[in-house]
């Protein structure tokens, strides 16, 4: 793509009509009043209103709480000095020509408290000045304990927002989803803005989760926008919400401030899954009709509880030291980070080594401000064979950890299900279906990576001379992250054995580059034009993702490489490639507001890709809304009940590109892998010559963007002095055009199956948040808050012509069988609803083997009698929690819940006996002395299961002993528990499953935790 000197031109055009609206200004003399404004704490209070009585001349304190105002007329002047949760302070000024005055003054708090400064896409506003749907999080308002992942720190705290970790490993990612997702194949992910970067959201090979790489201790706020009004500025990546994480900075003014912070913590097991123990097994066996006599002569002895071979209690250790404050205009803060997890799976660590550094200087007497971010980290995984929790559930609880003899000593001296000998008396090998000893898998794989990650920008900000109100932003941003890793198995791995043969082992290499930067520029001005207050601005993005791929030879451990089809057919060396795409963007946003009770705000972005052919890859995204604060009408001005109320209105466009590659429109070829070379003649030797073959990959010329049009309706609420406060919001969101995974007819491509722009869905929903000060005074402060979501998502449209009998498309892979899903994609009903048959019961309650419901009528119960039953998606997404504060003491706990959730127990599916085995004996849930299944009933209704929940995310209870080092320092002491309870009905082990099909998923522990926290 062409590199845009357009920019230029957008600039010159907007510093024009700015000109144009500033002509015959001040030509009287003047100078200027420079400052700051700080609250009862002397922490500078941002975004505060600083305006000359009797002009226009006016100005919005910045996130230090400083303010600059030029070309002031001389003489006497009174500075109105206001910001909403806090008394307007009226300030006698002289102003002398040519000369500077400084004015430093504080502003007291109300009875209201919603006035803060909320950050908004480029830049920030007044929260009574927000328009759209926003939600900021702050430090003092974090889920606090034994907190590693960033999204940790607001789950539950924000209505609309369900966020879901993938397990309990040490790094584990999670699945965000801001008001149920828009797409169906493409990624539901928002987009994370990192103090003005946008982050690229890929996983690094190495890594599980890309926010794992940011320290949570360094994080200031964490900002959703949700509806269109505040996303839509962010275009083409912003349709699943974006979250703005701002990291902390120092403030002039501020002394130095040393703090330092260590958390010792001890995780359990919270639940194992329920399976028969070695005796319960065996008569199960011996039942008549049960085992057969070679399943009988299998059994052992023991009673091995293979989830406590593989578990363990796990420690971690959390340890940060910063240091902040301001060399005269130079505030600046730096932070160090060590992170030791482990994790419940033996031999699973993480250790994670940050840094940090900030630097925000202000110049030119407060008219350049300069803000440096850079942060560093460096994890080394030490990743555990996750088969082995699947493996602990159904492997023979009879037979023991190890066992003696050649047999079992080609394989480590673990036990494993060992077949006949061959007829050349050598050892015998694995049954080829048996589960392997979970314990050996553990103990014999080495799987280990290291991934690094900086991210930082230098951002600009001139308020340009002589044109008041006008300033230029210039923001110089990367992230770069760099995976590699090794995969080694012994000789004596029975994984290695099964897959490549006797005493060849495995070493496996791995490595991966991200690439992301950025160059973004704007213009804002700001002017009193009319009855109202009017903020335009205008910029211009471009950001390059470069995506290193290294592909390396897998080798056994006698440095051969592993070839299935002849030793002799070996692929030697590493090979490399690099997919780049490029976003450019321009964008535009105004804001009016008219007297502080009519707000109107506009966006639109132009965005264009190369993910996309040409006539494909522009995307146009604009916004509106408006907002009535009807508190600031005069009939309710005075009135002390009503401290805020504020009706908001929005409508806008967001695009979604993030599917099949970084290529999906473009043609492309692969080459064959293992397993799939060609046979051309023969060499020399007789032996076969194989070859590696070009094949096409599947693509779509005429891919492009997926829109979401979201409606918004909202309302901003405070009483009794704003100690009753919150919001409601309505809101419909419209997918189409989705980036759709279908089959496509035959040669009508490369490929049976593709990306195509095919189908459409809607989200509707409810929000709802409540906070409530119950008790505020000087020695007992209390507070609760709770958020409520309601979601109802269905899919509109999924083939180009859909018909009343189209069954739709099959999706949820689960264990058992071959190729079976559980799940549909169906017009009319919920993604991933599950798709099964209907269980018959017998008197007793319990189901009966084989028998469904013939829902058709035909006489016959089959497959044609699948029904839609249910979803793992919420109706109800719920969260709470409350802060109980005395004098030093400290009590803070946070709920969560989500209702109507359905989750297929594959576990339980599973759990029957199986008297086709031969040589071995599967383990199962206890749930098979109920059923008393002996064959498979993988589409039974019986295991979709009502997954609703009530868990207590966090306890904490803490102590601050105040001044004991120094006056201004403290000393902090808190205990934490963390996954306290749950309360479900759900029979498995956990009911919080991504995708709604639980086939053993790593534990979530119970974790105590312990932290002292020093500040100087």
């Amino acid at each position: 793509m062409r590199h845009p000197y357009l920019a230029k031109l957008w600039f010159l055009l907007l510093f024009m009509s700015c000109g144009f609206l500033s002509t015959g200004a001040y030509a009287q003399s003047t100078g200027s009043v420079s400052g700051r404004i700080t609250d009862d704490k002397q922490d500078g209070v941002p975004g505060a209103t600083v305006l000359v009585d009797g002009t226009t001349l006016g100005s919005s304190t910045n996130v230090d709480g400083t303010f600059n105002l030029q070309s002031v007329p001389a003489g006497t002047r009174t500075l109105v000095i206001s910001f909403v949760g806090y008394n307007t302070v009226r300030v006698p000024v002289t102003v002398v020509t040519g000369q500077n005055t400084v004015v430093n003054t504080g502003l007291t708090e109300n009875t209201t408290q919603l006035a803060e400064a909320v950050v908004v896409g480029y830049g920030t506003q007044r929260r009574q000045d927000v328009t759209g749907s926003i939600t900021t999080v702050d430090s003092k308002q974090f889920v606090k304990g034994q907190v590693t992942n960033p999204e940790q720190l607001v789950q539950g705290k924000v209505a609309g927002v369900q966020i879901t970790t993938g397990g309990g490993a040490p790094g584990t990612g999670s699945q965000i989803l801001i008001r149920g997702g828009s797409s169906l194949n493409a990624s539901n992910q928002p987009l994370i803005v990192i103090d003005g970067v946008p982050v690229d959201n890929t996983n690094i090979a190495g890594g599980s989760n890309p926010l794992t790489q940011i320290n949570p201790s360094d994080i200031e706020s964490i900002t959703v926008l949700k509806d269109a009004s505040s996303t839509a500025i962010y275009g083409v990546r912003a349709s699943n919400g974006v979250i703005i994480v701002t990291t902390k900075k120092g403030l002039i003014g501020e002394p130095i401030h040393v703090n330092v912070s260590t958390q010792q913590s001890i995780a359990t097991v919270a639940k194992y899954a329920k399976v028969l123990t070695g005796d319960q097994l065996r008569a199960l066996v011996a039942e008549p009709g049960r085992g057969t006599s070679g399943q009988i002569a299998t059994l052992g002895k023991e009673n091995t509880d293979w989830q406590r071979e593989i578990f363990r209690n796990a420690y971690s250790a959390d340890n940060n030291v910063s240091i902040s404050g301001a060399t005269g205009q130079l505030p600046y803060r730096a932070s160090l980070g060590y992170l030791y997890q482990e994790g419940l799976l033996k031999r699973n660590d993480l250790k994670r080594y940050t840094g940090s550094l900030s630097l925000n200087p202000v110049l030119l007497d407060g008219n350049l401000r300069v803000n440096v971010n850079v942060r560093g980290s460096w994890i080394d995984n030490n990743f555990s064979n996750q088969g082995a929790v699947g493996n602990a559930v159904s492997f023979d609880p009879t037979q023991p950890v190890t066992a003696s003899g050649a047999d079992y000593a080609q394989f480590g001296g673990y036990y494993q299900s060992l077949g006949d000998r061959p007829k050349d008396g050598s050892a015998r090998p694995i049954l080829g279906l048996s589960p392997l000893n979970p314990v050996a898998l553990i103990e014999q794989t080495r799987d280990r990576s290291t991934v690094r990650r900086s991210i930082g920008n230098i951002q600009l900000d001139y308020k340009i001379p002589y044109v008041p109100g006008l300033s230029a932003n210039l923001n110089l941003g990367y992230d770069v992250q760099r995976g590699n890793g090794t995969v080694t198995l012994p000789f004596n791995s029975a994984v290695a054995t099964r897959s490549y043969g006797v005493n060849k082992g495995q070493d496996n290499m791995y490595q991966q580059g991200l690439n992301n930067r950025l160059l973004e520029t704007y213009g804002k001005y700001q002017r009193t034009i009319g009855p109202g207050h009017l903020e335009l601005l205008a910029g211009y993005s471009y950001q390059r993702f470069e995506n290193l791929f290294y592909s390396f030879p897998q080798f056994d451990l006698r440095g051969n490489v592993v070839v299935k089809e002849s030793p002799a057919n070996q692929i030697t060396g590493a090979s490399s490639a690099t997919a780049v795409n490029v976003l450019l963007s321009y964008y535009s946003r105004l804001n009016y507001n008219i007297g502080d009770k009519y707000l109107f705000t506009g966006t639109i972005r132009r965005d264009e890709t190369s993910r996309f052919q040409k006539g494909y890859r522009v995307g146009y995204f604009p916004s509106g809304a408006f907002a009535w604060r009807i508190k600031g009408e005069d009939f309710l001005k005075n009135n002390a009940a009503v401290s805020d109320l504020k009706l908001r209105l929005g409508y806008g466009q967001t695009g979604q590109q993030e599917v099949g590659g970084f290529y999906p429109s473009q043609s492309s070829f692969s080459l064959s892998g293992q397993g799939s070379f060609y046979q051309q003649g023969y060499k020399a030797d007789g032996t076969p010559n194989y070859v590696q073959t070009l094949r096409p990959n599947s693509f779509n010329p005429g891919i492009t963007w997926e829109t979401t049009t979201t409606y918004n309706v909202g309302m901003d609420y405070g009483f009794v002095g704003g100690r009753v406060y919150g919001s409601v919001d309505v809101y419909q969101r419209d997918t189409k055009n989705l980036l759709n995974f279908t089959n496509i007819q035959v040669g009508a491509g490369v490929s049976n199956a593709g990306n195509y722009n095919i189908g459409s869905l809607t989200n509707k929903g409810v929000e709802a948040v409540l906070n409530v000060d119950v008790v505020k005074s000087d020695r007992l402060n209390i507070t609760v808050n709770t958020n409520a979501t309601y979601n109802r998502n269905r899919l509109t449209k999924l083939t180009l012509s859909d018909a009343a009998s189209d069954l739709g498309s099959a999706t949820g892979g689960i264990s058992g069988g071959v190729g079976n899903n559980i799940q549909i994609n169906t017009v009319g009903y919920p993604t991933q609803s599950f798709y099964a048959q209907q269980q018959v019961y017998g008197p007793n309650g319990l189901p009966l083997q084989g028998v469904y419901v013939d829902r058709n009528g035909d006489g016959t119960s089959d497959s044609k009698d699948l029904y839609r039953y249910k979803s793992p998606r919420p109706d109800y997404i719920l969260g709470a929690g409350a802060n109980i504060g005395y004098r030093g003491l400290n009590l803070a706990f946070s709920l969560r819940a989500n209702l109507g959730n359905y989750v297929y127990n594959n576990v339980l599916s599973q759990a029957f006996y199986d008297n086709s085995t031969t040589g071995f004996v599967r383990n199962s849930s206890t749930d098979v002395l109920n059923t008393r299944f002996n064959a498979a009933q993988y589409f039974s209704d019986y295991f979709i299961e009502n997954a609703s929940f009530l868990r207590m995310d966090n306890a904490t209870l803490g102590y601050n002993f105040g001044d004991l080092v120094r006056k201004g320092s403290n000393l902090n002491l808190t205990f934490a528990v963390q996954n306290v309870f749950i309360v479900t009905k759900y029979k498995g082990l956990d009911p919080e499953v991504i995708g709604g099909i639980d086939n053993t998923i790593y534990p979530r522990p119970r974790t105590f935790t312990v932290g002292l926290n020093i500040g100087i």
